[in-house]
């Protein structure tokens, strides 16, 4: 099953290509946060499969801290997303959210 985004009615793609359907998500009591689980929520949160309220709420997350996954991607791409690399790409000043 193809499961169709908000945003324009296309499909919501992973950080893979591949279609993002909400099976695909991360399990609501993940607590260890690997690369590629913050990059799917990232991606689905983009996509418009879920808000980001919705996300936040359901990994208990703040929302500060899922656009900081947005905004890393975007800038640095996915290998800024380890927490052992964040203060490589953090300025000094600069809140840190990983």
């Amino acid at each position: 099953m193809i499961h169709v985004g908000a945003l324009g009615g296309k499909p919501v793609r992973g950080p893979d290509g591949s279609v993002l359907t909400l099976a695909d998500l991360p399990s609501p009591d993940t607590k260890r946060w690997v690369i590629r689980r913050k990059a799917i929520v990232a991606a689905a949160v983009r996509g418009g499969l879920i808000t980001l309220d919705m996300a936040c709420s359901r990994y208990s997350l703040h929302p500060e801290e899922l656009v900081s996954w947005q905004y890393y991607i975007d800038r640095y791409g996915f290998p800024a997303l380890r927490t052992t690399k964040v203060q490589c790409y953090v300025r000094p000043g600069q809140r840190r959210y990983g």
